[in-house]
């Protein structure tokens, strides 16, 4: 701490304890008058008045540019602990999404926001609350940074694109990236204070690995998607609801295959990007998979005029645009969304579930700037190895965000009419008019009623909060009800597989055959109708005689009796 910081801290300190001296003098009597009890303690009259009109010293005192309440305060830490007791600690998003809607349910015009850092201060302030990293620890890098290496591989792209005339909008990068279904992004969390080390947090129970290849261009666009999906047959309901150009494919596992791979060459890669090439070649930058260094595979480049050209092992975290800008995206976004459907208390995600969540994740993940700017952090386009190269050596330094601006509120001075609460607003405008009509009533200082009032008020308020909370809560588990309804309509029906199909060739092989129209017949061609017979009578059974066995007869009639 600073001297300067620290000697202000000592003086406080002196000066609250004069002022408690005073206090207590006076309470004994001991001194009568205050303006002599300020001058023999060398205090402030005007402070001392105040600390014995009951006002708290400053240093305790809640400060006054706090956007939430203290009990909206304590409605959200209910929350939150509430929250991460089942499992679904939010993000720090997600608290401030609720402290905005907590501002929004006032009544207040204009409605208030939090700023960027609200939820940091906010976390800062309660004892009970931290932030967690719980992070996954399911994947190996290798890391192999080789200066050597990585500059003979940027003078192999140099040459190519001199050698044969290659512009920065024939640069194309592909991949494909392996989803397990139901797993969550690692990401902050507000949790409990007392926990330590990473929180854990629910998912759902689906581990059913999907594969998706996508591919990007220098100038900021992305091609269609093809979705690889375990199994033996395409299913009619995945084709509802998407663009016609998306692809899908079965495998054993749901991996790619180097029949896949050349097939996503051949009937999309090349007639997605043939219409849009400027000049006579493309460059398709791509790493060293197995499916992709087939004799097939350079064929049919060759044929293309596509000029492959693979990155060294172990180096994609570095060199391949996906990897460096477009995939961590998507992963975190698909991982968010199905941490949205988990807190909606749907803990299988399927096909359908998965279908419904990536276009969502894609929209995020490729943007046209994103798309550039991994290009750009590769050194691909623009042309610049250093952008790669200083990534081996550097030392980050973390900026201090900046802080927000405290938010003034208004002053209420419109004319309030006694009227049922339905908001905070009108809630604390309520209160103040009875305390307001009590003390002109009573022309007494605050009594118990007061203290009993905000009691009430308190105990209304944390209600309202609550209900905001369920609300909020009920219209997510509603939106994730219907969203289970639609998916329960959609067909399962069985699409015999021949190599894969666009959703465009889906559509048109489902539709049902064109019937012939028979000409209508003359009436002297027209076949005689069948009589129409009436039906046979009913045979009631014979009653049956309990004694005897006999058929013909009951037991009150039983000639043996």
């Amino acid at each position: 701490m600073p001297p300067k910081r620290t000697q202000l801290k000592r003086d406080s300190i002196e000066q609250e304890g004069r002022v408690l001296l005073a206090i207590e003098a006076l309470q004994k009597q001991e001194i009568t008058s205050i303006r002599e009890a300020a001058r023999r303690f060398n205090i402030a009259d005007r402070t001392l008045r105040r600390r014995l009109a009951g006002r708290p010293q400053r240093q305790n005192t809640r400060a006054n540019s706090h956007k939430l309440t203290q009990n909206e305060e304590e409605s959200l830490l209910q929350w939150i602990l509430s929250m991460d007791r089942r499992g679904a600690a939010p993000r720090p998003g997600h608290v401030r999404d609720m402290a905005n809607l907590l501002l929004a349910k006032r009544g207040e015009s204009p409605i208030q926001t939090v700023g960027e850092k609200w939820v940091y201060n906010f976390i800062n302030r309660q004892p009970e609350l931290k932030t967690r990293f719980s992070r996954r620890y399911d994947y190996q890098r290798a890391k192999c940074e080789d200066l050597k290496v990585i500059n003979q591989w940027f003078d192999c792209v140099q040459q190519t694109i001199i050698q044969y005339g290659i512009l920065s909008e024939d640069i194309y990068n592909f991949d494909e990236t392996g989803f397990a279904m139901g797993l969550t992004s690692t990401q902050k969390v507000v949790t409990r204070s007392e926990y330590y080390g990473r929180r854990s947090v629910l998912q759902p129970g689906n581990r059913e690995w999907v594969t998706t290849i996508e591919s990007i261009n220098a100038s900021g666009w992305v091609l269609p998607p093809c979705i690889i999906f375990k199994g033996k047959n395409l299913i009619q309901g995945w084709f509802d609801d998407l663009p016609g150009d998306w692809r899908f494919e079965v495998s054993q596992n749901g991996w790619t295959t180097d029949e896949i791979g050349l097939r996503w060459l051949q009937k999309h890669f090349i007639p997605v990007t043939t219409s849009r090439t400027l000049g006579t070649y493309r460059l398709l930058v791509l790493d060293g998979h197995g499916s992709h260094l087939t004799p097939q595979f350079d064929q049919v480049c060759a044929e293309n005029s596509i000029i492959p050209i693979c990155m060294p092992p172990h180096s994609s975290h570095l060199l391949q645009p996906l990897d460096i800008g477009c995939f961590a995206v998507l992963k975190r976004t698909y991982g968010q969304l199905v941490e949205d459907q988990m807190r909606a208390r749907i803990n299988h995600i399927d096909k359908f579930d998965f279908l419904a969540a990536y276009p969502n994740a894609r929209v995020e993940a490729f943007k046209p700037q994103n798309i550039q700017n991994s290009f750009a952090a590769a050194g691909l386009a623009p042309y610049n190895p250093q952008q790669v190269l200083d990534k081996l050596n550097i030392q980050l330094e973390t900026s201090t965000p900046p802080g927000s601006r405290p938010g003034s509120r208004s002053s209420q001075t419109s004319h309030f009419t006694p009227k049922t609460p339905q908001n905070f607003i009108q809630l604390q405008q309520q209160a103040s008019s009875i305390k307001a009509f009590l003390k002109r009533r009573s022309k007494s200082p605050p009594s118990p009623t007061n203290q009993a009032l905000n009691q009430l008020v308190k105990g209304c308020e944390i209600a309202m909060n609550s209900a905001i909370f369920l609300a909020h809560e009920n219209g997510q588990l509603r939106a994730a009800n219907e969203k289970q309804k639609q998916k329960r309509t959609r067909s399962n029906r069985r699409i015999p597989n021949e190599g894969g199909m666009t959703v465009q060739e889906c559509q048109e092989a489902i539709q049902p055959p064109v019937e012939a129209v028979e000409p209508p017949r003359s009436p002297l061609t027209r076949p005689p109708t069948r009589p129409i017979l009436p039906p046979p009578p009913v045979r009631r059974k014979l009653p049956k005689c309990s004694k005897c066995g006999q058929e013909g007869h009951r037991s009150d009639h039983c000639p043996q009796r």
